[in-house]
């Protein structure tokens, strides 16, 4: 599984995704357009750090990374609130994903969903519209892993 990070601002957020990564096993994160990258003292101290274990790149163009990613056998999914978006539990993930997580107030572009092959969304049961968006993409890795049990044994984790 990959993370694609698509105009991510908040350091906070940046940083919490790559304690994500680490936690999910994850070993490679693309970060594109306006995405707060490392170094950065917010991502090492909310991240803990993970921003050296985790390999990631740079892209100016989202759309154009997840091009690369497809030509690489990875289906890109993007986790947004989208008109054809399937519920995150209901969807089909393959074994070779992609995840694309977007703007923490504008979501994934029209342009970045059109290259994607598909959209999930967590349904929301209170008032609130949605999850914070390293929150959502937490839940969605971690149902991902479940589905296919790649969990690592606590001896072989590196």
């Amino acid at each position: 599984m990959v993370f694609v990070l698509q105009d991510m601002q908040d350091p906070i957020n940046v940083g919490s995704a790559f304690r994500i990564a680490d936690a999910a096993g994850v070993r490679h994160m693309v970060l594109t357009g306006i995405t707060t990258c490392p170094p950065h003292p917010l991502i090492k101290k909310v991240g803990r750090g993970r921003d050296r274990r985790i390999h990631w790149d740079y892209a100016e163009d989202a759309a154009t990374a997840l091009e690369g990613l497809r030509d690489e056998g990875y289906r890109c999914v993007a986790v947004e609130l989208a008109s054809d978006a399937q519920r995150f539990d209901r969807f089909d993930y393959p074994a070779k994903l992609a995840l694309v997580v977007g703007h923490e107030d504008h979501g994934v572009t029209h342009r970045t969903l059109g290259a994607c092959d598909g959209a999930v969304y967590l349904p929301m049961h209170g008032k609130g519209a949605s999850l914070n968006v390293h929150v959502s993409l937490g839940i969605v890795a971690y149902h991902v892993l479940s589905r296919f049990d790649t969990q690592t044994p606590p001896d072989e984790r590196s």
